[in-house]
């Protein structure tokens, strides 16, 4: 795994690269938190959802809710980009919205979308 911090418009960003799955389960979200913050000192990460479990995005597993609730409190904010157009699921496409309206978790399709809206918020 590879974290890059950035710096976009005053704002510690940390990018997450790698070959494999980085979160497959909620302590491996909090390993990565930890790593990121400890690291770099950020309180945002990105993302590609590549690095994100399967199962994440089959929102009946109810990993979605146990892995976002562990960046929620840890007061860091998410931002996972890809191409989501193939998921079928109006739960999962209605999660992706509503995740979008708020503040702390964003789907996006490029990683410079990504960056954008965690250094808006």
């Amino acid at each position: 795994m590879n974290i890059e911090k950035i710096n976009e418009t005053g704002t510690d960003i940390a990018v997450i690269s790698s070959s494999d799955v980085v979160i497959a389960d909620t302590q491996s979200a909090l390993d990565l938190i930890m790593s990121v913050k400890y690291n770099t000192g950020a309180e945002r990460i990105v993302l590609p959802k590549e690095l994100i479990c399967e199962e994440f995005f089959i929102l009946s597993t109810g990993i979605a809710g146990e892995i976002l609730q562990k960046f929620i409190n840890y007061h860091m904010k998410a931002a996972i980009y890809g191409d989501y157009s193939h998921y079928t699921s109006k739960p999962l496409k209605d999660f992706i919205y509503e995740s979008n309206q708020g503040r702390d978790i964003f789907f996006t399709a490029t990683k410079e979308e990504a960056v954008r809206r965690l250094a808006r918020t």
